[in-house]
């Protein structure tokens, strides 16, 4: 592992983190990945998860805000 992946990892990003991601932001990178046709979501930086992750609490939020209900997948907190 270089310096770069260790300092990315010790960041939040990598593959290990990839793997602690929860079934929303599994469903945001897969959108990104398939949909909007970006790069394999597999390993993304953690400024790329930081991303998805706002992605993702903005879907709750409207989700939220449209049901009165919460999301039903629960949020993990990663940072």
């Amino acid at each position: 592992m270089s310096i770069v992946d260790k300092l990315n990892a010790m960041a939040g990003g990598g593959k290990e983190s990839e793997k602690d991601e929860n079934a929303l932001n599994k469903g945001v990178d897969w959108v990104q990945e398939h949909v909007l046709g970006q790069s394999d979501q597999s390993n993304e930086g953690a400024v790329e998860q930081a991303k998805d992750e706002q992605f993702s609490d903005f879907i709750r939020g409207q989700y939220k805000k449209t049901t009165g209900s919460e999301f039903p997948v629960k949020d993990k907190d990663r940072f």
